[in-house]
């Protein structure tokens, strides 16, 4: 059962697990690297559609409803995500970081709360003719709670139409913010990529393993492969070999 709101600190770490992709013990780990590396109090929020197994530090709640019917063979874009920007979300107030389940923290978190900005987001890795050189990767982002319900409001309102004109909800969100004036970016090495950053460039790939880049805080995994199969040396696509990740252990763990 959700356990209910209370009053409680200004920062809140928050996070979504829905479906079965991603079990209890992702947002157990997420919890444990943030608890490592975020100094002071802060609130731990996991939206999700099933609690069982989530340690108790962490306060959970159900994903607000979005009335988001799929079409026959429409992929799930990640629009829940979107829920985040309700108007009164569960009573929290302040300030809150949104993580996804599938990164490893490996540095201070504490600038995320002070970096200067109304929204930050991470500057999307694709190559900018694949998108919009506004896009930003919703891995992590940052805002004040109910702030921004025009966001959600918008997309309810229109959910046809933003769905036919954008790939999934990050790119709405960027576009959406970037023409309110309120899009603002990360520097650039807190949150490398680790398929674009953290693998050695070919041929020394087979020789050399992964590694965490100078400067990071949060190394996010997109596209081919999760931390485990990171750890493990396996990609989901062949011929694009990577030595195991070993640096993994020292970070992703309860």
């Amino acid at each position: 059962m959700p356990i209910e709101s209370t009053a409680g600190p200004q920062r809140h770490i928050l996070c979504m697990k829905w479906g079965t992709k991603y079990g209890p013990d992702y947002v157990n780990r997420l919890y444990a690297m943030v608890r490592r590396h975020l100094s002071g109090d802060f609130n731990f929020v996991c939206l999700t559609d099933d609690s069982q197994g989530i340690r108790s530090e962490v306060q959970c709640f159900p994903i607000p409803p979005l009335d988001l019917e799929l079409k026959p063979g429409q992929v799930d874009r990640a629009w829940k995500k979107l829920t985040t920007f309700e108007r009164d979300l569960y009573g929290l107030r302040g300030r809150a970081l949104f993580i996804d389940l599938d990164v490893v923290v490996v540095g201070s978190l504490d600038a995320f709360f002070e970096h200067p900005g109304e929204f930050l987001i991470i500057h999307d890795y694709a190559r900018p003719w694949r998108r919009r050189r506004i896009t930003g990767n919703s891995s992590v982002y940052r805002f004040e709670l109910g702030a921004h319900p025009d966001v959600l409001a918008h997309f309810r309102e229109n959910m046809d139409a933003v769905q036919a004109e954008y790939r999934n909800e990050q790119t709405y969100l960027s576009d959406f913010l970037y023409h309110h004036g309120k899009l603002a970016y990360w520097p650039a090495e807190w949150c490398p990529s680790f398929k674009y950053h953290g693998i050695p460039t070919w041929p020394t790939n087979y020789w050399r393993e992964p590694f965490v880049p100078e400067g990071a805080r949060i190394m996010v995994f997109h596209g081919e492969c999760n931390p485990p199969d990171a750890l493990a040396g396996r990609r989901n696509r062949r011929f694009r070999f990577i030595r195991p990740a070993r640096w993994i252990t020292s970070f992703w763990k309860a």
